[in-house]
């Protein structure tokens, strides 16, 4: 069955899980919120729902470069210090930050995108849709489809693992916090690429030789 977005929201809130575990076990129930609870616990997802509330304050502040021409700076919590300093907890937000600099998010989640931006892709999607005449009465189903893709490809948390590609990094997060056993957000993160955004200088060599041989 087709899992609306509000069932979503409302498990997510109530559990406090990720996005792509609340979906499949919403699909799996066909939709009832209890049956879907149920599922998840039996799924040995309670202990992560339990750790939702928590506070998680500490954590560490990674930095990943990759050949001198991308950045990324990443924050990740937990609930106490000494997880911060663990050197697993250090690898896992080690790794996140290398999947950052290769899967280019834009942002951490579907609650990021501003309404501007949301209105801007749904009209594309809609106008591309119309163009491929599909028919009318299918086209806000087919745009939907679409910004869901739009999120899995631009907010990190939805985004497939780089290193198995089975797994969000929601649900890379969600199997540190229960093997932790202490809450794991990731908070903020920053992505740079050298020269984006600036106009490239598109040198003409033969000028260039022209002028040397001038002044020679």
């Amino acid at each position: 069955m087709t899992v609306s977005a509000k069932l979503v929201k409302e498990l997510r809130d109530r559990t406090g899980l990720g996005m792509m575990d609340c979906k499949k076990a919403l699909g799996e129930t066909n939709g009832d919120i209890e049956e879907a609870i149920t599922y998840l616990r039996k799924k040995g997802m309670a202990k992560s729902a339990k750790l939702a509330g928590r506070i998680a304050s500490e954590g560490t502040i990674v930095s990943y470069v990759h050949g001198g021409r991308i950045g990324v700076l990443l924050e990740v919590n937990c609930e106490t210090d000494f997880t911060g300093r663990n050197d697993n907890f250090q690898a896992l937000a080690k790794d996140i930050a290398m999947h950052i600099a290769a899967a280019k998010p834009r942002f951490l989640s579907r609650e990021e995108v501003t309404q501007e931006i949301l209105d801007k892709e749904r009209e594309i999607a809609r106008e591309q849709t119309l163009a491929s005449g599909k028919p009318e009465h299918i086209v806000d189903k087919i745009v939907d489809g679409k910004m869901n893709k739009f999120f899995e490809e631009n907010c990190l948390l939805e985004q497939y693992w780089v290193k198995e590609n089975k797994k969000t990094i929601q649900d890379v997060v969600n199997e540190a916090t229960l093997s932790i056993g202490e809450k794991i957000t990731i908070r903020r993160f920053a992505r740079y690429e050298l020269g984006e955004g600036l106009e490239k200088r598109v040198d003409n060599f033969a000028e260039e030789v022209a002028k040397q041989a001038g002044g020679a």
